[in-house]
């Protein structure tokens, strides 16, 4: 039985690199292939029965030393490797054509290719990033032969320094060969995801606070969470289905019954985030939903109030009118007879003062009774 090295914390891939020994973190200056000067090899060694037996210092380094050994094998780690490089490795370990070119292209969905006695992996990693509040994601390609694993990496993350040496930690496990370093790093993209799980939900009640409190910008960031979302989907759903192919191989290729139980607690997590990443995007379309229900009640009710301040307003205009109308009869009575013309009706008749007088009243208080019967005053 093996023992168990592996940890769920969710932390694993925070390790620090080993400084030392180069690590899959980043690319070493101080690394050459063939002696064409700095390159993309990050990291390059040996192994034998589970234990590093030679770190060379350039890609044909390894190639001549693994070609010395009967029972030995190769890691390779590189960082965005050129065309030179990505050809090198496939004339040394005869790679398919077909995985070259997506390894050197990038931008691949998740996937896993057989290719003779060759597998070819690719797989999304995602890692949390605090300070900004959002996901990022990497890529990385895996080559795994019957004595040699190549890792390409498109991106920072996932860190497989901490990955080798958990694995050269556990010499058993190591001594399995290159398809345990697959697991191992299948493990490690996996343990990634769970920070990310945990910020998602950080960041998803979060935005149920700021929806209910009113907030005016939090449209804009669930669309972008939910975007984000979008893309951890398709860097987990297609894990799935990888897994349950590499367990339905197990028979065929003579898995070792440790890494098989392995494999089965991996892709048991996959399933679960994969579960929980759904579970968010369906979260983010009800508060996207909530939010725009909420806004619509929000616009309804400042329109119901401007609609108020307009029959207000109405409301004043009509008084206003009505009193410029009431006093507007006496004024147009006092004009016509406020005019200079020696010849007018009524101009010297003795009531003809008391009569207008009474007339303008009587126009005023009828004009007065029919604006209040109708409400204007």
């Amino acid at each position: 039985m093996l023992p168990h090295w592996r940890r769920r914390s969710g932390s694993s891939s925070q390790e620090p690199p080993e400084p030392s020994s180069g690590g899959d973190g980043a690319p070493d200056a101080g690394r050459t292939a063939g002696g064409r000067g700095q390159d993309s090899v990050v990291h390059a060694a040996l192994y034998r029965d589970g234990r590093r037996v030679s770190t060379p210092d350039s890609l044909t380094d390894t190639f001549r030393q693994l070609r010395a050994q009967s029972d030995g094998m190769a890691w390779i780690g590189l960082h965005r490797p050129t065309e030179g490089e990505i050809l090198s490795l496939a004339e040394e370990f005869d790679l398919h054509e077909l995985a070259v070119e997506d390894a050197l292209e990038a931008h691949q969905r998740p996937k896993l290719e057989r290719y003779g006695e060759t597998l070819f992996t690719v797989l999304r990693a995602a890692r949390y990033l605090d300070a900004q509040e959002e996901v990022d994601f990497g890529e990385l390609h895996v080559f795994v032969g019957k004595d040699f694993v190549i890792t390409v990496r498109h991106g920072a993350a996932p860190d497989l320094s901490a990955v080798r040496h958990r694995m050269e930690q556990t010499p058993e496990l190591l001594s399995l060969g290159p398809e345990a370093v697959l697991y191992a790093i299948l493990d490690a993209v996996v343990d990634g995801y769970a920070p990310v799980v945990a910020g998602v939900q950080n960041d998803i009640d979060e935005i149920e606070t700021e929806v209910f409190g009113g907030d005016p910008a939090v449209s804009r960031r669930i669309y972008e969470l939910a975007r984000e979302m979008v893309e951890f989907q398709r860097a987990t759903r297609p894990l799935v289905g990888m897994l349950n192919g590499l367990m339905a191989g197990f028979a065929k290729y003579g898995t070792h019954e440790e890494l098989q139980r392995y494999l089965r607690d991996v892709a048991d997590h996959v399933t679960h985030t994969s579960e929980r990443v759904d579970g968010f995007r369906q979260a983010l379309a009800d508060i996207l939903t909530v939010n725009a229900t909420l806004v619509s009640q929000q616009q309804n009710a400042e329109m119901r109030a401007l609609a108020e301040a307009g029959f207000e307003q109405n409301e004043e205009i009509k008084k206003i009118s009505a009193w410029a109308a009431i006093l507007f009869a006496p004024t147009l009575v006092g004009t016509v007879y406020g005019m200079n013309f020696d010849h007018m009706p009524e101009l010297h008749w003795v009531l003809g003062y008391p009569f207008a007088i009474l007339l303008m009243s009587a126009v005023c208080v009828s004009l007065y009774l029919v604006f209040k019967r109708r409400g204007w005053l």
